[in-house]
């Protein structure tokens, strides 16, 4: 019995590493990017005017997720045809390639637009490999998971990309600490894409040796096949739902954790070492509160998290975002962390909830389309869509609204899903 539990215990841990290792690269250089976007906006978008560089920066940062829709078809095909373990296996090393060139990327200044052309096409390859990456890999550990403990092992993916982040943000703030202004931009900012490409290198060996689940057997033998077709005929209704709680996930993540580092810096004159710290911070509050809030929605349920999380950020974004607007670090820390706590009430119960929804022949293909477009259209937009909003409107706030506006449409979402916990993932 002892040795049953072992290698039960065994085995859940090298599911837990496989899904969590590639979410570790594939977020830590959209993070990088994310922070180091005003450096990169004047070396491969320079303008006279700093805030037109740094929407072009992020303009190329929402070129990579508007290629995820393209990585959700082909990575969510080869899920659902192929198996999990190759869609895991191909994600992590298509992110390593482009991460390195990114890192050796020559400048405007040494040859001109091409840089930023060649800026732009490294990030759409990147967005290709996050299209099929984070999806692949949830439905891939809530597939593994005991049925009484599905959120938290899907919640691991959401760590992996905290994990990510932080790390991104940790290496920043290292980064800034120990460089001035002028090797910062000769050739500081390079280092955090050169050494991510060891943490590929690192989960491709842990996902190649991790057994593949066997597919559906009477879906295998369908020739020809379309995963996303049979989505788009047999579940509309979850494909929309599940979209629609998405929105609120793309939207306030990318502009809570990449945007406000950057606004810290720009609109509120904090030093870009301290803005990077209380990014590091909450981050790291947030990747201890959603395997806990994970844990929570396994005894209770999916849906009063989702409505929870979705209705604090709709409510409170004005007030954090005004708490975060002066010189005072504790006060900082605390708008940020308060919306690391709600971002992460509702962002674990996702994965379990969206694997659920859908049956496992179409499972990876679903999950990631409905995904990948809200993050694609709203997600990879966010950063530039809150700049954009401070520049037209002259109010350093005005992002605050756009974020509780999204928060509200997905509250409206959730509460028209049913409960899936205990939901059977077997066809």
């Amino acid at each position: 019995m002892s040795e049953t539990t072992q290698e039960v215990s065994g085995k859940n841990v090298r599911v837990l590493a496989a899904g969590f290792i590639g979410n570790i690269l594939e977020w830590y250089d959209f993070a990088v990017y994310g922070f180091f976007a005003p450096t990169i906006g004047k070396l491969f978008f320079p303008s006279d005017n700093p805030t037109t560089s740094l929407i072009a920066a992020f303009g190329a940062f929402a070129a990579g997720f508007l290629m995820r829709p393209v990585g959700a078809v082909l990575f969510g095909h080869i899920g659902d045809r192929v198996g999990r373990k190759k869609a895991l296996t191909l994600s992590v090393m298509l992110m390593a390639v482009p991460t390195l060139l990114v890192g050796v990327l020559p400048t405007h200044a040494q040859i001109g637009v091409f840089a930023a052309i060649l800026m732009v096409l490294l990030r759409m390859v990147q967005g290709v490999s996050v299209g099929g990456e984070y999806t692949s890999s949830f439905v891939f550990l809530v597939e593994h998971a005991p049925p009484h403990r599905r959120a938290f092992f899907g919640s691991w993916s959401m760590i992996g990309a905290t994990c990510g982040i932080l790390l991104g943000s940790a290496v920043g703030a290292l980064i800034n600490t120990f460089t001035t202004n002028e090797q910062l931009l000769e050739w500081g900012w390079r280092l955090p894409f050169l050494s991510g490409v060891l943490v590929a290198f690192v989960g491709y060996f842990i996902r190649h040796g991790i057994p593949e689940q066997p597919l559906v057997k009477e879906l295998a033998e369908q020739e020809p096949y379309s995963p996303l077709k049979a989505a788009l005929t047999n579940h509309r209704k979850e494909l929309f739902q599940s979209a629609g709680l998405n929105l609120m996930n793309a939207v306030t993540f990318y502009t809570v954790f990449i945007y406000l580092t950057s606004w810290l810096v720009t609109e509120v004159g904090e030093d870009r070492a301290e803005a990077l710290d209380i990014n590091t911070i909450s981050m790291a509050a947030l990747t201890l509160f959603v395997p806990l809030a994970a844990m929570l929605a396994d005894k209770f349920g999916r849906k009063p998290f989702l409505l929870i999380g979705s209705a604090g950020v709709a409510l409170f974004s004005p007030a954090l975002v005004r708490l975060m607007h002066h010189h005072d670090f504790a006060l900082i820390l605390t708008g940020q962390i308060g919306f690391a706590l709600l971002i992460g009430c509702y962002a674990a119960a996702i994965p379990a909830t969206i694997t659920e929804l859908f049956g496992r022949g179409v499972r990876v293909s679903a999950a990631s389309v409905s995904y990948n477009l809200p993050f694609a259209i709203f997600g990879g937009t966010a950063p530039m869509v809150a700049a954009w909003l401070m520049k037209a409107t002259g109010n350093p706030l005005a992002f605050a609204w756009y974020l509780s506006a999204i928060a509200s449409i997905s509250f409206c979402i959730a509460l028209t899903v049913k409960e899936t916990k205990g939901t059977s993932l077997g066809e």
